[in-house]
């Protein structure tokens, strides 16, 4: 039987309705977002991922990523505990565990996130000292992060990390303590020249100890540098050398010389 021109009509008609029926009442999520479906303004749950079904015009449907996101604190002025003004920022990261309370504790959970961690930054760096603060980013960091976290879990969101980016120094205090760190390095450095000389002079002494008690020892260090200083020079050196000395002189030198030749 052939189809009629009113059927045809119809036909079209109800692809025009059911297709963009179809179109809205399956929805794609995917593995790291999970959709919070709202009935008439009612909650009905988390659902996903894979493939879904909501009622069109009576189902509202709000994703949540589930991945780590990052969110950067604003650089703003503190005054820490010492009186100095710093300038620090930070990096938040953090990702949604409770897709559900996500949507329904906070209005917009990054934006909220955000301006506590301006709030916690600008407390806990105000209640250390400037030397904590540089030395001391480890502890600071985790702190932040625990202040944090106790809030952000009732909005269904875990602070995974918090860093501290840069701090940003007063120019004239940065001055000051480039001039106490030169001041360091040169108090060191007489340190150890000090520390050469009493160890210099230490062994002077125990060689004037010893030449004191082994007066032939003393005789022969000099002969030594005679004979040193006349090979350099080409030069023959005449000591004052006593009769009596004679014979040891000459003995301590042909010593010497079987030595070097040794």
């Amino acid at each position: 039987m052939p189809i009629g021109l009113t059927e045809i009509v119809l036909i079209l008609v109800v692809l025009i309705i059911v297709i963009p029926l179809l179109n809205a009442s399956i929805k794609i999520i995917r593995e790291y977002e999970r959709a919070v479906v709202f009935r008439l303004g009612r909650l009905v749950g988390a659902k996903g991922p894979g493939l879904i079904l909501i009622i069109p015009f009576v189902d509202n449907l709000m994703k949540v990523d589930l991945r780590v996101v990052t969110v950067d604190v604003p650089k703003q002025e503190i005054i820490t505990r010492d009186n100095v003004s710093v300038k620090v920022d930070a990096v938040i990261y953090y990702r949604a565990v409770d897709p559900i309370a996500a949507i329904t504790k906070v209005s917009n959970y990054h934006y909220s996130i955000m301006m506590l961690g301006q709030t916690v930054l600008r407390d806990v760096i105000g209640q250390v000292d400037l030397d904590d603060l540089l030395q001391k980013r480890d502890e600071l960091n985790k702190r932040i992060q625990d202040i944090i976290d106790e809030t952000a879990m009732s909005w269904g969101i875990k602070v995974t990390a918090v860093t501290l980016k840069s701090v940003e120094l007063p120019e004239e205090l940065m001055r000051a303590m480039a001039k106490q760190a030169e001041a360091e390095r040169w108090r060191r450095a007489r340190i150890i020249e000090a520390e050469g000389e009493r160890q210099a002079s230490a062994v002077l002494v125990e060689a004037a100890s010893m030449y004191e008690q082994h007066p032939t020892a003393l005789r022969l260090r000099e002969l030594q540098t005679m004979i040193e200083i006349a090979r350099e020079k080409a030069l023959v050196v005449i000591t004052e050398t006593g009769a009596t000395d004679v014979g040891k002189t000459v003995a301590m030198y042909k010593a010497l010389r079987e030595r070097e030749e040794r």
